[in-house]
């Protein structure tokens, strides 16, 4: 894979470029929303694995020693898309965690790659080789996946009939319970999370869901990955690790959320008070802090930095309170090492977070891939990934698909638990609307 190639051609969708193989195993799709740059289009991988004795070792060795790309390419140039369940936590504090029948980390290795340019229009096909010819030839094959046709119409109506939310009270119950502990001294936050479950429509298959909710809800993380007999779909608005290859890295951390308003006054209006919220910003820095103390782990000291606290972003249904912590990774110091150290990402966990973590197992069944992490790791040292959250976990049942959703609130002192309930139904209010209208 020393080699890399690069050819253009003219702009595609990527989701579009994405359905002639959407039943392929390994096909990937990573779509930016909003302003973001570059989208991924990933198939035929050469090499995979799901089960690991240590899978952060396991994340190196797919890698390799790291190789030198093209500095007039994209960000990513080729190498491994990785999906992290939550219990990957478990290899990191041994907390014996259940487990959901999803791997802890599920990795696919892949020589040829599109990068779809947002900005300035136009697609690029990457290929790895070990010489400049097999590099060529991987760059031209990739293109080609531009000339695959898909003739199936778009699924209409309903793709999920029954949509079945866990019980209220009992998840208002748990809220009351967790700030009971907190109150007690046990743990400052921790992130309690309600479930959707249902079965898709027959004839509805999961690209359909990814299709609907990029048109209706598109987020900067949207994602659709499949595997053998399942698949993920992804529209996540959190960035959670950005690492490129000179050793910058960063994350943003989501704590604090507003629904989206009836109108243009109340929607600035609903905004102004999340960003004026005492609570929302004591939540959001606490996990600011833990951010900080797990980079700080992987950094020479001084390096960790938070130069931008509370800002405000909106997305389709709701406005997030957004932070960026920053940091230089140390010499010696890998893309696997960072991943070890800062999992599972603080704003789904809580604080002090290993006890988060012991009082969320205490209160929800496995999360599976649901709060852990969809991520690419680039041959020449760079990296970025997702917080899985606003994702739907499906999986192959007979001729159809079981699918589970997900949303949580961060539990405080303060915390109502009927309003820390209603947020998870803010949260979840875009899932519902594409999997249920």
């Amino acid at each position: 894979m020393r080699r890399v190639a690069l050819l253009t051609a003219p702009w595609r969708e990527p989701v579009w470029a994405l359905a002639p193989f959407r039943d392929e195993p390994y096909a990937c799709a990573l779509v930016t929303g909003g302003q973001g740059r570059w989208s991924y289009l990933l198939r035929s991988p050469d090499k995979t694995f799901d089960t690991a004795a240590d899978p952060f070792a396991a994340l190196l060795d797919l890698l390799g020693a790291r190789l030198a790309g093209d500095p007039e390419g994209p960000p990513f140039q080729g190498g491994v898309v990785g999906l992290a369940a939550y219990e990957l936590g478990d290899h990191v504090e041994a907390l014996n965690l259940a487990r959901t029948d999803w791997p802890d980390l599920t990795c696919a290795r892949y020589p040829a790659l599109l990068a779809f340019d947002h900005h300035a229009r136009q697609v690029v096909a990457v290929g790895r080789g070990e010489t400049d010819v097999e590099a060529a030839e991987r760059a031209r094959a990739a293109l080609a996946w531009l000339d695959a046709s898909d003739d199936r119409a778009a699924f209409e109506g309903p793709l999920c009939a029954d949509l079945f939310a866990s019980d209220a009270e009992a998840y208002e119950t748990a809220v009351a319970e967790v700030v009971d502990r907190i109150v007690g001294g046990e743990i400052f936050q921790a992130n309690i999370a309600r479930a959707w479950t249902g079965r898709l429509a027959a004839g509805a298959d999961p690209f359909d869901l990814f299709t609907r909710l990029r048109a209706q809800s598109p987020a900067p993380f949207s994602a659709y990955l499949r595997l053998p007999g399942r698949a993920l779909v992804s529209n996540s608005p959190e960035r959670f690790l950005k690492l490129d290859p000179a050793g910058a890295i960063e994350t943003k951390p989501i704590k604090g959320t507003r629904p989206r308003g009836r109108d243009a006054v109340q929607d600035q209006a609903l905004a102004a008070e999340l960003l004026a919220s005492d609570k929302d910003r004591a939540e959001n820095l606490m996990i600011v802090d833990l951010m900080r103390n797990d980079l700080a782990r992987v950094a020479p000291p001084g390096s960790v930095k938070a130069p931008e606290l509370f800002k405000v972003e909106s997305f389709a249904n709701v406005h997030h309170l957004v932070s960026t912590v920053t940091a230089r990774l140390a010499q010696g110091r890998t893309v696997a090492d960072l991943l070890r150290a800062s999992f599972p990402p603080g704003s789904i966990t809580g604080a002090p977070k290993v006890q988060a973590m012991k009082v969320i197992a205490g209160l929800e069944p496995p999360r599976g891939p649901y709060c852990g992490s969809l991520f690419w790791a680039g041959f020449d040292g760079a990296f970025d990934s997702s917080v899985l959250i606003r994702t739907v976990g499906l999986v192959q049942d007979g001729d159809g698909w079981r699918l589970e959703a997900r949303a949580g609130a961060g539990i405080v002192a303060d915390s109502d638990p009927h309003g820390e309930r209603l947020e998870t139904e803010a949260k979840i209010a875009a899932l519902k609307k594409a999997l249920t209208e």
